[in-house]
């Protein structure tokens, strides 16, 4: 008898999570929602970071990517994605983490769970691409050669932030935002973020932006920020209309 109710109970928990995934359907009547990510005041001076390992390639040092205010006080990189939908539109999305130049490129990405996403060498030199979700590793792959690319699409199924870093270069990190659904977007060098194909209704948004005032370093030299940034706002979307909601960063 209790093995029979410990099976239906494992039955149960996976009936509810497969309910839970998110569902891909024809949005009719979806709406936008658009806006501008800006930072308040005056932003902190991020200071290079000094390259430790091959400087016949990647010089002596790289431009923080912490924090990048463009035009207008606009913030590149700010993730924004919309919570809480179920059913919606297919994502059409890719990502590309590429290592190029002693930098990974984009320094922010963002796409839903399961999405294609892939890591790539540009440099002709030892990359080793480590990504953590936490504290647990999601990927860990060393890239020896130049033009080498991995697939990591499989090993990107749960929601929440990637930290990624190269083993081999304490300067270099990026950030992999995994959300539930294709509504998230990453913020242009203007700040802006356009979200298309949204199913009408009121939702939470949430602005996301890694840390940005310096802490020092660690013990292996990698530099070290205060935590990440979050603000949410609440929003409506009608049918075929555009909303507009902005953030701003302090």
């Amino acid at each position: 008898m209790r093995r029979a109710l410990v099976a239906a109970a494992v039955v149960a928990l996976a009936a509810s999570a497969a309910h839970a995934a998110y569902e891909e359907i024809a949005v009719k009547d979806g709406g936008t929602l658009s806006g501008v990510v800006r930072f308040a005041g005056t932003p902190p001076k991020l200071d290079p970071l000094p390259v430790n390992k091959n400087r016949e390639v990647c010089g002596e040092q790289k431009p923080s990517e912490a924090l990048v205010v463009g035009p207008d006080r606009g913030v590149r990189g700010s993730v924004v994605l919309i919570e809480g939908i179920a059913k919606g539109k297919k994502a059409t999305g890719e990502v590309l983490l590429d290592n190029h130049r002693c930098l990974f490129v984009s320094h922010v990405s963002a796409l839903a769970a399961g999405e294609k996403a892939r890591v790539k060498n540009s440099d002709a030199i030892l990359h080793n691409t480590h990504g953590f979700l936490g504290k647990p590793t999601v990927f860990n792959l060393a890239l020896p050669n130049k033009d080498q690319l991995v697939d990591i699409t499989r090993r990107l199924t749960k929601p929440g932030v990637v930290r990624v870093l190269c083993d081999a270069h304490p300067h270099m990190f990026a950030w992999l935002y995994v959300h539930e659904s294709p509504y998230v977007a990453v913020t242009d060098e203007r700040g802006g973020f356009r979200i298309a194909g949204v199913p009408p209704g009121t939702y939470r948004v949430t602005m996301w932006h890694e840390g940005f005032r310096p802490r020092g370093v660690d013990k292996d030299g990698r530099p070290l920020y205060d935590e990440p940034h979050t603000i949410t706002k609440e929003v409506t979307i009608a049918p075929r209309a555009t909303a507009t909601i902005d953030f701003e960063l302090r």
